[in-house]
């Protein structure tokens, strides 16, 4: 599975993806990513241009072939629950069964996580009747760790209300914290075995500098925004996400799952277009970086599409910076 060293084309054309996560099941790469409309909406802070009502799944058999769309593997009229906007999604493998977490926003408009399930990691995939009782905000990530335990990340700042459970309850009106506050973190959830509902309350996620103090609100070139993902490489857990108004992807490191975290760097920077979302998976030897950018649309937010590079480490963990208009 030996890909060209830094592919800039889309994955796929036909329609528009984006926040891919990627996952090598039964010797495949698996991309689950959001399915963008084909309709250019006005964009505003609280996100209602990503006015997203399904999933496809996509995959290859290497990175030499083609990219299979399996089509519509889960849409918003069969999630009782959900009333809009199906974001960022995550897959999981346990249990001999293929877990499809991800957000929308309920009834009253409040985005609650999901989870549906499937004998193949293409779908199509059965929602549960609710949401993961204690689910709040979006971008869902799970990670299935060496011992069996499994753990979901999540939250996302603005159009993802996680400003609003500072008090572990919803505060329509509540604002983030002063610049000079410590910034707010993603979320942490041990699973429970069945992978259905949370084994404990959620905790939210320090980031730290080297030095151990927590990056501070008006940190806006490293401090969490949304789209958390956790990989472990040499028994380190690297935690990246976006920062938002800076459009970077950005890491941080831990020996527990849990945190707390140490920044230490860039992944990517900036992309065309306003959101940056990813995730990172080893296939064979080599490690990889699937995100997304707006080029197919020239540059229209809500219509983006997935790609990936190969990613490197130094000889000490840290990543190598990337970036994903130069060779």
């Amino acid at each position: 599975m030996t890909p060209p060293v830094k592919p800039k084309e889309p994955l796929v054309t036909h329609i528009y993806t984006a926040d891919p996560s990627a996952h090598v099941f039964e010797g495949k790469i698996y991309i689950y990513p959001s399915h963008d409309v084909d309709e250019v909406l006005e964009s505003n802070d609280n996100g209602d241009q990503y006015a997203m009502e399904d999933y496809h799944i996509l995959s290859l058999d290497s990175f030499d072939s083609p990219c299979v769309d399996h089509g519509v593997a889960l849409h918003l009229k069969d999630i009782p629950w959900a009333s809009k906007q199906l974001w960022a999604p995550d897959a999981a493998y346990k249990n001999g069964t293929y877990y499809l977490f991800f957000p929308a926003r309920d009834h009253d408009g409040i985005f609650r996580i999901g989870v549906a399930t499937s004998s193949s990691p293409s779908g199509p995939f059965k929602p549960e009747p609710n949401y993961i009782p204690g689910s709040f905000s979006i971008d869902p990530a799970v990670l299935v760790d060496d011992d069996g335990q499994s753990y979901i990340y999540f939250g996302g700042l603005w159009g993802g209300q996680l400003e609003k459970w500072q008090t572990g309850s919803f505060v329509a009106d509540a604002e983030g914290p002063d610049a000079a506050a410590p910034a707010l973190g993603p979320r942490v959830a041990l699973l429970s075995d069945d992978m259905l509902t949370f084994a404990e309350t959620p905790k939210e996620i320090l980031i730290v500098d080297e030095e151990g103090n927590p990056l501070l609100a008006g940190d806006e070139d490293r401090r969490y925004f949304e789209g958390p993902w956790v990989h472990k490489y040499n028994g380190l857990y690297y935690l990246s996400y976006s920062t938002g108004s800076t459009h970077c992807l950005v890491y941080a490191v831990s020996p527990n799952p849990q945190g707390p975290f140490v920044f230490k760097g860039t992944i990517l920077t900036p992309v065309i277009g306003w959101t940056t979302h990813h995730s990172i998976v080893q296939v064979g030897e080599k490690w990889y970086l699937f995100y997304h950018d707006s080029s197919l649309s020239g540059g229209v937010d809500n219509q983006r599409c997935v790609k990936y590079t190969e990613l490197h480490y130094n000889e000490d963990g840290t990543i190598i910076t990337i970036d994903p208009y130069k060779d």
